[in-house]
C-alpha cells in the first residue's frame, strides 16, 4: 500500500531525525507518495536554503492527484467537532481526504491524524 508521507515526517527526515531510517526503507520499497499540498509546505523552505538536490528528489516521488472537495472538507470538520476533536487544520483534512481517495496510508508525526483517523476512516502508519 502506498504511504503518503506528511510534511512533519519530511522535516524530521531532512534534519536527520529518528524517522530517517523508516523513510529510507519506504523509499527503497517504492511506497512513498506525495501531493502538491505537502510539496507546497516543503519546497519554499528548501528553496530558501538552496537545497536544489532535495527539491529534485522530491519531484521524483510519485505525486497523487489532489482534488479538493470543499463540501467534504466541511463535513470532515463537522465530524471532527461533533466527536470532540477541535483544532484540526484544513490542510490536514485535505491530506486525509487525498489519502482516502487514493487508498493510501498516512505517515505523520502530527497527532491530529491519530485523533481523526477513526472518525474520517483512513489508515495511518503506526510504528
Amino acid at each position: 500500500m502506498p504511504i503518503l508521507v506528511d510534511t512533519s515526517v519530511w522535516v524530521d527526515y531532512f534534519r536527520g531525525g529518528g524517522k530517517a531510517e523508516i523513510v529510507d526503507q519506504l523509499i527503497d520499497e517504492n511506497r512513498v507518495v506525495t501531493n502538491d499540498l505537502i510539496l507546497a509546505e516543503l519546497v519554499p523552505f528548501l528553496k530558501i536554503r538552496k537545497q536544489d538536490e532535495i527539491i529534485d528528489l522530491l519531484s521524483g516521488i510519485n505525486k497523487l492527484n489532489l482534488i479538493i472537495n470543499w463540501d467534504r472538507i466541511i463535513e470532515y470538520q463537522f465530524e471532527c467537532l461533533k466527536n470532540g476533536i477541535n483544532g484540526v487544520g484544513i490542510p490536514d483534512l485535505i491530506i486525509a481526504g487525498n489519502a482516502k481517495d487514493n487508498n493510501c496510508t498516512i505517515y505523520s508525526l502530527d497527532n491530529h491524524f491519530r485523533w481523526i483517523k477513526d472518525v474520517l476512516g483512513f489508515m495511518i502508519l503506526e510504528l
